[in-house]
């Protein structure tokens, strides 16, 4: 797709806007102490990658996303930001910056920090119920929404990913240990935000079955092109505590980096091909596929 650079900024600005507004709504009556660090983690400069998946999966439908769509799609964007406020925590991977500034913890603290996240997979929930009940979806639709949104940040997903890497941490680990890490770790809030899109687009029952591969692949291409990323910035000396670094497998580790980055094509060559087979013509999909292995940030 020639102009995906322009279609991602024009999203990222929308779902920077979006959230802004969702912020303000749901955190108006919540304490300061809470609602500040929450806003800290939400708003820093972001790719916001997860809503626009979101946006271009709902868009499958024929129909183009509004503000009620865009204000749903943030609630992908909470949860990821939670997951960044505690991976950055002095006992998970002790990271002082982030997005260019400091992590959330060294703004206000390990224990308002610490409570902020875990406050925002909740949050997130509400926004999705609540947006999701004014786009005028029925009950067991929204429940649907809610639960797919809590299986990919819990323990099956986000939390269980997370649980296996610091597992994994200084021992040998298999291709297929790796995967599964990542899959859940990384994978399943992108599988997700795809997902999630194309139901609140009311997408045809075999069309979301490849639109949930679709996700699975490019989450785990997207976690490739993160590792060669690491990889890339620990030998450059711009990020000494990389993954490898912490004890850490990585793709590159393992398969090396031409190796990582054939592997990583291949996902996003997959993804592509599952919307093919589908039926699903969306250049959108179909670029960010190639733009999570190709990107340089």
């Amino acid at each position: 797709m020639q102009n995906l650079e322009s279609y991602l900024e024009q999203n990222r600005e929308r779902i920077e806007a979006a959230l802004g507004a969702v912020l303000d709504d749901y955190l108006a009556d919540i304490d300061e102490y809470l609602a500040a660090p929450i806003r800290y983690a939400c708003e820093g400069e972001g790719k916001r990658i997860r809503p626009i998946l979101f946006l271009a999966a709902y868009a499958i439908s024929g129909r183009e996303p509004d503000v009620q769509v865009e204000r749903l799609a943030t609630a992908l964007e909470i949860v990821h930001s939670y997951s960044l406020v505690h991976d950055d925590l002095p006992c998970m991977d002790d990271d002082d910056w982030r997005r260019g500034r400091p992590t959330c913890h060294k703004a206000f603290g390990v224990e308002r920090a610490t409570i902020a996240a875990a406050a925002m997979v909740p949050l997130a929930g509400w926004v999705a119920a609540a947006e999701a009940e004014a786009l005028g979806l029925s009950a067991p639709e929204r429940a649907l929404l809610v639960e797919e949104l809590s299986e990919a940040a819990g323990p099956v997903g986000m939390v269980g990913g997370q649980v296996l890497d610091l597992i994994a941490e200084g021992r040998s680990v298999s291709g297929e240990e790796l995967a599964e890490i990542h899959r859940r770790k990384t994978g399943a809030l992108i599988r997700a935000s795809a997902l999630l899109g194309a139901r609140v687009g009311r997408t045809e029952p075999r069309k979301l079955e490849a639109i949930s591969e679709y996700g699975d692949r490019i989450g785990l291409a997207f976690q490739i092109a993160d590792d060669l990323l690491d990889e890339r910035m620990a030998a450059g000396g711009t990020d000494p505590r990389g993954d490898q670094e912490l004890g850490k497998a990585t793709y590159p580790g393992i398969y090396g980096t031409d190796g990582a980055r054939a592997r990583g094509l291949r996902q996003a060559r997959e993804a592509v091909a599952a919307l093919r087979r589908a039926g699903i013509d969306s250049p959108v999909l179909e670029g960010l596929a190639i733009h999570v292995v190709e990107r340089e940030s």
